[in-house]
């Protein structure tokens, strides 16, 4: 496999040059090629192959493990089992290291000569050139962004059996104008979309929680649910059995719980629009047999599993 292999024909366009060697199956010729995509997309051109190819059936290397996952800004993502917590997945916040260079770039660009529809006035040289240096740098943060999206979700596909995570309402979230930037960096709803797709072909099982499923305020000791956690309580403090622990790892080891408390159930509701927060005192999760809980009353969560 070498240089000569960098390379494509495409109908009416003839042979064009890849900056990427085609996948070794391609290469091989075991697969067939049914139709190739090609589009423009942050300033260079892309082709995409569409394939018929035989698989072997996946598997998760851990079949049976459960794996629970809470989204966030500080840690990317905190990981819990049922039993344990993970340790958490930094944020690489590419987005805030660039901005320091990114505004320099961007004054740079308004002080040249840019386009006027009003006038009908051309950009200058000097603008286009300064443009696309600011460009190139929106790219590079969106190349990066993705390429560290896509080692977390095929690593947590590739190992657990079963994952739980939270249908978040990141459109409402984005309203936060003091954190709609760090969330838009983090980007929750493609972790989302990633996970739905590769825990299909790795065979695992996908859980959605309700999404006014109580992860933060419920205690992951004794299954009490607080009436009111504010954002800048970053530890969980339970009055009923005094538990003290970061309310991230405490979200992820209640979603870790719920795919032992549902079961494999559905619900018609998916979103839980017709739900409301339960009241101090009732029991949001179904704990596993000879764990402690508050026998104040239980209630099974709802999910969606995809």
């Amino acid at each position: 496999m070498g240089c000569d292999d960098r390379y494509a024909v495409l109908p009416r366009i003839g042979r064009i040059r890849l900056h990427e060697t085609p996948a070794p199956e391609l290469l091989k010729g075991t697969t067939r090629i049914v139709a190739a995509t090609i589009r423009f997309e942050r300033g260079r051109w892309f082709v995409s192959f569409t394939v018929e190819q035989d698989t072997t059936v996946r598997a998760p290397a851990r079949p049976d493990a459960v794996v629970g996952v809470d989204l966030g800004i500080k840690n990317l993502a905190m990981l819990a089992e049922p039993d344990r917590a993970l340790a958490p997945v930094p944020n690489p916040k590419h987005l805030n290291a660039a901005l320091r260079k990114l505004g320099r770039l961007s004054r740079r660009v308004s002080r040249r000569i840019g386009p006027d529809r009003r006038t009908g006035r051309v950009p200058s040289k000097r603008w286009k050139r300064a443009n696309a240096q600011r460009n190139r740098l929106h790219h590079t943060v969106a190349y990066q962004r993705a390429d560290a999206l896509h080692k977390f979700t095929t690593a947590i596909a590739a190992e657990y059996g079963t994952v739980v995570v939270e249908d978040l309402n990141v459109a409402g979230m984005l309203k936060n104008r003091r954190l709609a930037r760090r969330i838009g960096d983090a980007g929750f709803g493609e972790i989302r979309r990633q996970l739905a797709y590769k825990i299909e072909w790795n065979g695992g099982r996908l859980i959605v929680a309700d999404r006014w499923f109580p992860s933060s305020k419920t205690c992951s000791g004794c299954g009490v649910v607080k009436a009111k956690l504010l954002l800048s309580e970053r530890d969980y403090r339970c009055e009923s059995c005094g538990l003290v622990m970061d309310r991230d790892e405490n979200a992820a080891r209640n979603l870790a719980a719920l795919a032992v408390a549902v079961s494999g159930a559905e619900t018609l509701n998916g979103r839980g629009a017709d739900q409301k927060t339960r009241t101090t005192g009732q029991v949001a999760v179904k704990r596993p047999p000879g764990s402690p809980a508050c026998e104040t009353g239980t209630a099974s969560p709802e999910a969606v599993s995809v």
